[in-house]
Protein backbone atom coordinates (compact mmCIF):
# COMPACT_ATOMS: atom_id res chain seq x y z
CA UNK A 1 0.00 0.00 0.00
CA UNK A 2 1.13 3.44 -0.95
CA UNK A 3 2.93 5.38 2.02
CA UNK A 4 0.49 8.19 1.97
CA UNK A 5 -2.49 6.01 2.27
CA UNK A 6 -1.11 4.75 5.94
CA UNK A 7 -1.59 6.36 9.26
CA UNK A 8 0.40 6.06 11.96
CA UNK A 9 -1.10 5.67 15.25
CA UNK A 10 0.02 4.70 19.15
CA UNK A 11 -1.84 2.62 21.02
CA UNK A 12 -2.67 2.52 24.59
CA UNK A 13 -4.48 -0.84 26.37
CA UNK A 14 -5.85 -0.82 29.52
CA UNK A 15 -6.09 -3.84 31.45
CA UNK A 16 -8.07 -6.27 32.89
CA UNK A 17 -7.48 -10.00 33.40
CA UNK A 18 -8.88 -11.98 30.81
CA UNK A 19 -11.01 -9.11 29.82
CA UNK A 20 -7.86 -8.30 28.07
CA UNK A 21 -8.75 -11.14 25.56
CA UNK A 22 -10.80 -8.12 24.01
CA UNK A 23 -7.64 -6.03 23.76
CA UNK A 24 -6.48 -9.57 22.12
CA UNK A 25 -9.22 -9.08 18.96
CA UNK A 26 -9.07 -5.08 18.47
CA UNK A 27 -5.18 -5.16 18.51
CA UNK A 28 -5.53 -8.23 16.27
CA UNK A 29 -8.07 -6.62 13.80
CA UNK A 30 -5.62 -3.35 13.35
CA UNK A 31 -2.69 -5.50 12.77
CA UNK A 32 -4.68 -6.92 10.31
CA UNK A 33 -5.36 -3.39 8.51
CA UNK A 34 -2.74 -2.59 6.19
CA UNK A 35 -3.34 1.61 6.50
CA UNK A 36 -2.29 1.10 10.48
CA UNK A 37 0.98 1.89 11.14
CA UNK A 38 1.77 1.60 15.08
CA UNK A 39 4.60 3.79 16.45
CA UNK A 40 4.51 3.13 20.00
CA UNK A 41 2.47 1.38 22.37
CA UNK A 42 1.38 1.63 26.39
CA UNK A 43 0.30 -0.53 28.66
CA UNK A 44 -0.60 -1.82 32.15
CA UNK A 45 -1.35 -4.76 33.82
CA UNK A 46 -3.11 -7.07 31.18
CA UNK A 47 -2.80 -4.48 28.88
CA UNK A 48 1.46 -4.32 29.61
CA UNK A 49 0.90 -8.25 28.55
CA UNK A 50 -0.40 -7.64 25.29
CA UNK A 51 1.62 -4.75 24.39
CA UNK A 52 5.06 -6.28 25.02
CA UNK A 53 3.21 -9.37 22.91
CA UNK A 54 2.26 -6.85 19.97
CA UNK A 55 5.99 -5.33 20.31
CA UNK A 56 7.72 -8.18 20.15
CA UNK A 57 5.98 -9.61 17.71
CA UNK A 58 6.21 -6.59 15.45
CA UNK A 59 10.18 -6.96 16.01
CA UNK A 60 10.52 -10.54 14.87
CA UNK A 61 8.24 -10.18 12.29
CA UNK A 62 5.93 -7.40 11.31
CA UNK A 63 1.86 -7.36 11.77
CA UNK A 64 1.23 -10.55 11.18
CA UNK A 65 4.26 -11.73 13.61
CA UNK A 66 2.18 -9.27 15.94
CA UNK A 67 -0.71 -11.16 15.44
CA UNK A 68 1.15 -14.27 15.86
CA UNK A 69 2.62 -13.77 18.87
CA UNK A 70 -0.76 -12.63 20.19
CA UNK A 71 -2.20 -16.04 19.33
CA UNK A 72 0.28 -17.45 21.72
CA UNK A 73 0.09 -15.74 24.10
CA UNK A 74 -3.63 -16.29 24.68
CA UNK A 75 -3.13 -19.80 24.03
CA UNK A 76 -1.17 -20.06 26.71
CA UNK A 77 -2.42 -18.38 28.98
CA UNK A 78 -5.21 -21.09 28.40
CA UNK A 79 -3.15 -23.55 28.95
CA UNK A 80 -2.00 -22.63 32.13
CA UNK A 81 -5.34 -21.45 33.64
CA UNK A 82 -6.82 -24.95 33.24
CA UNK A 83 -4.00 -25.31 36.34
CA UNK A 84 -4.23 -22.19 38.31
CA UNK A 85 -7.46 -20.50 37.51
CA UNK A 86 -9.84 -20.09 40.06
CA UNK A 87 -13.27 -20.26 37.72
CA UNK A 88 -13.76 -23.16 35.50
CA UNK A 89 -16.73 -22.82 32.89
CA UNK A 90 -20.40 -24.39 33.58
CA UNK A 91 -20.28 -28.09 32.07
CA UNK A 92 -23.66 -27.40 30.91
CA UNK A 93 -23.94 -23.56 29.48
CA UNK A 94 -27.25 -22.25 28.54
CA UNK A 95 -24.92 -19.74 26.56
CA UNK A 96 -22.02 -17.61 26.14
CA UNK A 97 -22.33 -15.27 29.18
CA UNK A 98 -21.75 -13.68 32.42
CA UNK A 99 -24.18 -16.12 34.13
CA UNK A 100 -22.26 -18.94 33.87
CA UNK A 101 -19.99 -18.33 37.20
CA UNK A 102 -21.69 -15.68 39.11
CA UNK A 103 -22.17 -18.20 41.70
CA UNK A 104 -18.94 -20.21 40.90
CA UNK A 105 -17.99 -21.76 44.70
CA UNK A 106 -14.01 -21.46 43.63
CA UNK A 107 -13.88 -18.10 42.79
CA UNK A 108 -15.93 -17.14 46.18
CA UNK A 109 -13.65 -19.34 48.12
CA UNK A 110 -10.83 -17.61 46.32
CA UNK A 111 -12.12 -14.39 47.12
CA UNK A 112 -12.52 -15.32 51.05
CA UNK A 113 -8.70 -16.34 51.32
CA UNK A 114 -7.50 -13.23 49.16
CA UNK A 115 -9.13 -10.98 51.61
CA UNK A 116 -8.40 -12.64 54.62
CA UNK A 117 -5.00 -13.64 53.67
CA UNK A 118 -1.89 -11.60 52.08
CA UNK A 119 0.06 -13.03 49.33
CA UNK A 120 3.31 -13.30 51.93
CA UNK A 121 1.04 -15.80 54.23
CA UNK A 122 -1.01 -17.90 51.12
CA UNK A 123 1.57 -17.52 48.54
CA UNK A 124 4.80 -17.98 50.05
CA UNK A 125 7.02 -18.90 47.41
CA UNK A 126 5.19 -16.46 45.20
CA UNK A 127 4.19 -19.03 42.28
CA UNK A 128 2.85 -16.58 39.37
CA UNK A 129 1.86 -18.37 36.24
CA UNK A 130 2.03 -15.25 34.33
CA UNK A 131 6.17 -15.66 34.92
CA UNK A 132 6.53 -19.05 33.03
CA UNK A 133 3.75 -17.95 30.51
CA UNK A 134 6.05 -14.75 29.35
CA UNK A 135 9.52 -16.38 29.28
CA UNK A 136 7.53 -19.52 27.43
CA UNK A 137 6.35 -16.57 24.89
CA UNK A 138 8.79 -14.01 24.48
CA UNK A 139 12.26 -13.64 24.38
CA UNK A 140 13.06 -10.21 26.49
CA UNK A 141 16.42 -9.94 25.71
CA UNK A 142 15.77 -9.84 22.14
CA UNK A 143 12.38 -7.36 22.49
CA UNK A 144 14.90 -5.17 24.85
CA UNK A 145 16.63 -4.32 21.30
CA UNK A 146 13.77 -3.46 19.17
CA UNK A 147 13.83 -0.49 16.89
CA UNK A 148 10.29 -0.84 15.12
CA UNK A 149 8.10 0.37 17.85
CA UNK A 150 8.59 2.01 21.62
CA UNK A 151 7.39 -0.28 24.20
CA UNK A 152 6.46 1.70 27.64
CA UNK A 153 5.10 -0.59 30.67
CA UNK A 154 3.54 1.65 33.43
CA UNK A 155 4.23 -0.37 37.29
CA UNK A 156 2.90 1.58 40.64
CA UNK A 157 6.59 2.26 42.86
CA UNK A 158 4.80 0.84 46.18
CA UNK A 159 6.48 3.14 48.60
CA UNK A 160 6.48 6.44 46.50
CA UNK A 161 3.02 6.02 45.21
CA UNK A 162 3.87 7.29 41.76
CA UNK A 163 3.72 5.65 38.22
CA UNK A 164 7.09 4.25 36.84
CA UNK A 165 7.44 3.97 32.72
CA UNK A 166 9.43 1.11 31.45
CA UNK A 167 11.12 1.66 27.97
CA UNK A 168 11.34 -0.73 25.60
CA UNK A 169 15.30 -0.89 26.67
CA UNK A 170 14.14 -2.38 30.05
CA UNK A 171 11.69 -4.77 28.95
CA UNK A 172 11.64 -8.16 31.33
CA UNK A 173 9.52 -10.66 32.40
CA UNK A 174 9.81 -8.73 35.93
CA UNK A 175 8.83 -5.52 34.33
CA UNK A 176 5.66 -6.99 33.00
CA UNK A 177 5.20 -8.95 36.20
CA UNK A 178 5.17 -5.94 38.16
CA UNK A 179 3.06 -4.17 35.73
CA UNK A 180 0.43 -6.87 36.24
CA UNK A 181 1.19 -7.49 40.10
CA UNK A 182 -2.65 -7.54 41.94
CA UNK A 183 -1.00 -6.81 45.76
CA UNK A 184 -3.55 -9.13 46.93
CA UNK A 185 -2.32 -12.40 45.14
CA UNK A 186 1.32 -11.87 44.94
CA UNK A 187 3.97 -10.28 46.28
CA UNK A 188 5.19 -6.96 45.58
CA UNK A 189 7.63 -7.45 42.48
CA UNK A 190 11.16 -6.22 43.50
CA UNK A 191 13.24 -4.49 40.39
CA UNK A 192 16.32 -2.35 41.10
CA UNK A 193 16.20 -2.05 44.89
CA UNK A 194 12.48 -0.43 44.39
CA UNK A 195 8.84 -2.27 44.81
CA UNK A 196 5.83 -2.61 42.65
CA UNK A 197 2.80 -3.32 42.34
CA UNK A 198 -0.36 -3.00 39.41
CA UNK A 199 0.23 0.06 36.78
CA UNK A 200 -3.33 0.33 36.51
CA UNK A 201 -3.48 2.14 39.99
CA UNK A 202 -1.22 5.22 38.39
CA UNK A 203 -1.75 4.58 34.85
CA UNK A 204 -4.42 2.54 32.84
CA UNK A 205 -2.83 3.09 30.60
CA UNK A 206 -0.05 5.80 30.69
CA UNK A 207 -0.58 8.33 27.80
CA UNK A 208 2.15 10.82 28.96
CA UNK A 209 4.88 9.10 27.26
CA UNK A 210 3.61 9.94 24.17
CA UNK A 211 3.46 13.24 23.81
CA UNK A 212 7.20 13.42 24.49
CA UNK A 213 8.62 10.20 22.76
CA UNK A 214 5.89 9.20 20.10
CA UNK A 215 6.31 10.80 16.41
CA UNK A 216 2.35 10.90 15.88
CA UNK A 217 0.26 12.33 18.01
CA UNK A 218 -2.73 10.20 17.49
CA UNK A 219 -3.83 7.65 20.15
CA UNK A 220 -5.88 4.77 19.70
CA UNK A 221 -7.11 3.80 23.60
CA UNK A 222 -8.52 0.46 24.34
CA UNK A 223 -11.02 -0.06 26.62
CA UNK A 224 -11.46 -2.42 28.82
CA UNK A 225 -12.98 -1.37 32.45
CA UNK A 226 -16.28 0.62 32.41
CA UNK A 227 -16.30 4.07 33.00
CA UNK A 228 -20.22 4.85 33.20
CA UNK A 229 -22.34 2.27 34.74
CA UNK A 230 -26.22 2.83 34.80
CA UNK A 231 -27.06 0.14 37.24
CA UNK A 232 -25.91 0.96 41.33
CA UNK A 233 -23.77 -1.69 42.31
CA UNK A 234 -25.46 -3.79 46.07
CA UNK A 235 -23.65 -6.60 46.67
CA UNK A 236 -20.60 -6.70 48.02
CA UNK A 237 -18.83 -8.27 45.41
CA UNK A 238 -20.42 -5.66 42.76
CA UNK A 239 -19.83 -2.92 44.76
CA UNK A 240 -15.91 -3.72 45.14
CA UNK A 241 -15.97 -4.50 41.30
CA UNK A 242 -17.26 -0.80 40.59
CA UNK A 243 -14.57 0.54 43.34
CA UNK A 244 -11.95 -1.19 41.43
CA UNK A 245 -13.16 0.18 37.57
CA UNK A 246 -13.63 3.43 39.27
CA UNK A 247 -10.28 3.54 40.57
CA UNK A 248 -8.42 1.88 37.73
CA UNK A 249 -9.69 4.58 35.20
CA UNK A 250 -9.35 7.93 37.57
CA UNK A 251 -6.06 8.22 36.33
CA UNK A 252 -6.64 7.44 32.60
CA UNK A 253 -9.35 10.02 32.90
CA UNK A 254 -7.26 12.58 34.28
CA UNK A 255 -5.20 12.85 31.34
CA UNK A 256 -7.93 13.12 29.11
CA UNK A 257 -8.89 16.08 31.14
CA UNK A 258 -5.36 17.60 30.71
CA UNK A 259 -5.43 16.96 27.08
CA UNK A 260 -8.40 18.77 26.64
CA UNK A 261 -7.62 21.34 29.12
CA UNK A 262 -4.63 22.24 26.40
CA UNK A 263 -6.93 21.43 23.46
CA UNK A 264 -8.89 24.41 24.23
CA UNK A 265 -6.12 26.51 24.99
CA UNK A 266 -4.91 26.23 21.58
CA UNK A 267 -8.33 25.98 19.88
CA UNK A 268 -9.01 29.27 21.64
CA UNK A 269 -5.51 31.05 20.98
CA UNK A 270 -4.93 31.12 24.42
CA UNK A 271 -1.16 30.75 23.51
CA UNK A 272 1.10 33.14 22.06
CA UNK A 273 2.28 31.84 18.14
CA UNK A 274 5.54 31.87 19.19
CA UNK A 275 4.79 29.66 22.36
CA UNK A 276 2.11 27.40 20.48
CA UNK A 277 5.25 25.15 18.72
CA UNK A 278 5.28 23.76 22.57
CA UNK A 279 2.39 22.13 23.46
CA UNK A 280 1.64 19.16 21.18
CA UNK A 281 -2.28 18.83 19.66
CA UNK A 282 -3.01 15.12 21.15
CA UNK A 283 -5.50 13.53 18.95
CA UNK A 284 -7.44 11.19 21.24
CA UNK A 285 -9.32 7.52 19.55
CA UNK A 286 -11.72 5.41 21.92
CA UNK A 287 -12.07 1.66 20.78
CA UNK A 288 -14.69 1.26 23.84
CA UNK A 289 -14.89 -2.25 24.06
CA UNK A 290 -15.45 -1.62 28.17
CA UNK A 291 -19.16 -1.34 27.08
CA UNK A 292 -19.25 -5.54 25.31
CA UNK A 293 -17.79 -5.84 28.90
CA UNK A 294 -20.06 -3.96 31.23
CA UNK A 295 -22.26 -7.29 31.86
CA UNK A 296 -19.59 -9.99 32.77
CA UNK A 297 -19.55 -10.77 36.49
CA UNK A 298 -15.95 -9.72 38.05
CA UNK A 299 -15.18 -13.59 38.05
CA UNK A 300 -14.84 -14.28 34.37
CA UNK A 301 -11.62 -11.84 34.69
CA UNK A 302 -10.33 -14.79 35.98
CA UNK A 303 -11.67 -17.33 33.76
CA UNK A 304 -9.60 -18.87 31.11
CA UNK A 305 -11.44 -21.59 28.93
CA UNK A 306 -10.20 -20.98 25.41
CA UNK A 307 -13.74 -21.06 24.49
CA UNK A 308 -14.33 -18.05 26.69
CA UNK A 309 -10.93 -16.23 25.54
CA UNK A 310 -11.93 -16.91 22.01
CA UNK A 311 -15.16 -15.41 22.35
CA UNK A 312 -14.05 -12.22 23.34
CA UNK A 313 -11.12 -12.02 21.10
CA UNK A 314 -14.05 -12.10 18.24
CA UNK A 315 -15.76 -9.46 20.01
CA UNK A 316 -12.80 -7.37 20.17
CA UNK A 317 -12.70 -7.79 16.50
CA UNK A 318 -15.81 -7.14 15.40
CA UNK A 319 -15.59 -3.87 17.90
CA UNK A 320 -12.54 -2.71 15.97
CA UNK A 321 -14.27 -3.28 13.06
CA UNK A 322 -17.01 -1.44 13.53
CA UNK A 323 -14.62 1.41 14.79
CA UNK A 324 -12.42 1.52 11.98
CA UNK A 325 -15.52 2.02 9.56
CA UNK A 326 -16.89 4.75 11.40
CA UNK A 327 -13.40 6.51 12.76
CA UNK A 328 -10.50 4.99 10.00
CA UNK A 329 -10.51 8.95 8.48
CA UNK A 330 -9.98 10.66 11.07
CA UNK A 331 -6.77 9.39 12.15
CA UNK A 332 -4.26 11.99 11.72
CA UNK A 333 -6.54 15.08 11.22
CA UNK A 334 -8.76 15.04 14.36
CA UNK A 335 -9.79 13.20 17.54
CA UNK A 336 -12.96 10.80 17.43
CA UNK A 337 -13.55 11.24 21.82
CA UNK A 338 -15.27 14.43 22.31
CA UNK A 339 -13.29 15.52 25.33
CA UNK A 340 -14.97 18.57 26.31
CA UNK A 341 -18.45 16.56 26.01
CA UNK A 342 -16.78 13.64 28.25
CA UNK A 343 -16.35 15.69 30.94
CA UNK A 344 -19.06 18.35 30.64
CA UNK A 345 -16.24 21.13 31.04
CA UNK A 346 -17.98 24.63 31.34
CA UNK A 347 -15.98 27.16 28.92
CA UNK A 348 -15.80 29.33 31.96
CA UNK A 349 -13.60 26.60 34.17
CA UNK A 350 -10.13 26.94 34.32
CA UNK A 351 -10.62 29.20 31.68
CA UNK A 352 -6.85 31.46 31.53
CA UNK A 353 -7.45 35.46 31.19
CA UNK A 354 -8.30 36.55 27.87
CA UNK A 355 -5.17 38.11 27.36
CA UNK A 356 -2.88 35.97 25.00
CA UNK A 357 -0.34 34.07 27.58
Amino acid sequence: MAADNVKKVNLAFQGGGSHGAVTWGVADRLLEDERIDIDSISGSSAGAVNAAAVAYGLHKGGCEGARQSLDRLWRRISEVGEIYSPVRANPFPMNFGPDDLVNAFTYQMFETVTRALSPYQFNPFDINPLRQILEDCIDFEDLSHCKVTKLFIAATNVRTGKVHIFNTKDASTKVVCASACLPFLFKAVEIDGEHYWDGGYMGNPVLFPFFYEAQTSDIIIVHVNPIERDEIPVTASDIMNRVNEISFNSSLLRELRAISFVQRLLDNGWIKDEHRDRLRNIRIHSVRSDQALEDFDVSTKFRTDWAFLSGLKQKGRDIADAWLDENFDKIGKESSVDLREMFAVDESEDAPEKTAI
